[in-house]
């Protein structure tokens, strides 16, 4: 099994910590987001992900894009430690805590967008801040009312599942940019709880190889 990522990247990051949750072994393939441009547009990165984006598994001669795809591959294919609950309707309710993050959030943030709002718009880096600011706490304000019930130990009662793996690099990301967390008890907790975990540890950005 191979994992093309980038050590910075939430959606690699979620990956990462799907794959230690299951103790899958894994090849970390580093795609350097930024170096000489990018190397997600090499033209031997976008045979794998035309989207020219990261994550990409390789699974024997299987080729799976985006985070939250892979993530539930890897539960139907890895059953054991399952990263979503038995009923269908709680799986429901962590599909939807989980893209909260994934769908509505993260994709405003990423760093195309703060690129192209510098690069094409001509946004100082205080605007986009402000950009980042602004939509990472209305995502926050949400969630952690949704948290106040559906939340136990962590995102979805007292069993680690995708939602987790959705917030804690989210939250990483918002500390990078100085976001006030104060407000948020809820997430912080959760966040305190997954990061003790092996599985969290182990993806942490500053421990991937391509950290710099």
């Amino acid at each position: 099994m191979k994992l093309y990522g980038y050590w910075r990247s939430s959606a690699a990051y979620r990956v990462r910590i799907a794959c230690h949750h299951k103790g899958l072994a894994f090849e970390n393939i580093s795609v350097n987001l930024v170096k000489g441009g990018g190397e997600q547009f090499l033209p031997g990165y976008s045979v794998l992900n035309p989207n020219k984006l990261v994550p990409t598994l390789v699974d024997g001669d299987r080729i799976l894009n985006q985070s939250l795809a892979i993530i539930e591959y890897l539960d139907e294919a890895y059953p054991e430690k399952p990263l979503l609950p038995e009923r269908a309707f709680d799986r429901a309710q962590v599909r939807a805590l989980a893209n909260n993050i994934a769908a509505d959030c993260h994709p405003l943030n990423n760093l195309r967008v703060l690129k192209y709002l510098g690069n094409e718009l001509g946004q100082e880096q205080e605007a986009k801040t402000r950009w980042y600011h602004h939509w990472v706490t209305q995502a926050f304000d949400g969630l952690e009312l949704q948290l106040e019930h559906s939340a136990g130990l962590f995102c979805f009662g007292d069993q680690v599942t995708t939602a987790d793996l959705c917030l804690v690099p989210q939250v990483y990301n918002a500390e990078r940019f100085n976001v006030p967390m104060g407000q948020y008890p809820r997430i912080r907790g959760i966040v305190e709880r997954c990061r003790a975990l092996p599985a969290f540890e182990l993806a942490q950005p500053e421990l991937q190889p391509d950290a710099v």
